[in-house]
């Protein structure tokens, strides 16, 4: 259903002309998706992107059982119910705005938060400082506290600053606030 209605509003047949002014090799994927490898233009600088159900690399190959390739999957499907070629500006507002509440383009971007983050390469921020002070929550899952807002700042490899310490493993203590 997703090919054909991206084949409808015309962003798979924008997608192919992406990849073929990039130099890219067209092959058939899994679930009606397109695969453009070896893309040669230096934008956008990231591993992949997405334009109908076009996914575009400047990878060799990009397995169909990969992470990034199921992230960009959930992009072509967005395409599908965003109208097609709609979707750019709506992405490019949203990354925008994801920019301006954190610092990341991603982070915040909703079409990003829902294609999966981590499986597309990027990482969850927090929300800048002055809009935890503000009241805003930190992150989706939980907001700010009172005693969250004098919590020091977060260090490498704290995965959710600003909570209490962890329990031991095993044990069936809850982290104290």
């Amino acid at each position: 259903m997703r090919l054909a209605v991206n084949l409808a509003n015309g962003s798979t047949l924008a997608g192919l002309c992406i990849a073929a002014a990039g130099r890219a090799r067209v092959a058939r994927a899994t679930d009606g998706l397109l695969a453009g490898t070896g893309y040669k233009l230096p934008v956008p600088a990231v591993p992949a992107f997405t334009v109908g159900s076009v996914i575009v690399t400047r990878r060799d190959s990009l397995p169909s059982d990969t992470a990034l390739f199921r992230h960009e999957a959930r992009h072509a499907t967005q395409y599908a119910w965003c109208g097609g070629l709609l979707m750019l500006p709506l992405y490019f507002a949203s990354a925008g705005v994801s920019w301006v509440l954190s610092g990341d383009v991603g982070a915040w971007n909703v079409f990003e938060r829902q294609a999966g983050l981590a499986d597309g390469g990027y990482a969850d921020h927090p929300l800048r400082p002055a809009l935890g002070r503000l009241g805003f929550p930190r992150s989706r899952a939980a907001p700010v506290t009172a005693s969250e807002t004098s919590q020091p700042a977060a260090v490498p490899g704290d995965r959710d600053p600003g909570q209490g310490q962890a329990a031991p493993a095993g044990s069936t203590a809850t982290p104290s606030p």
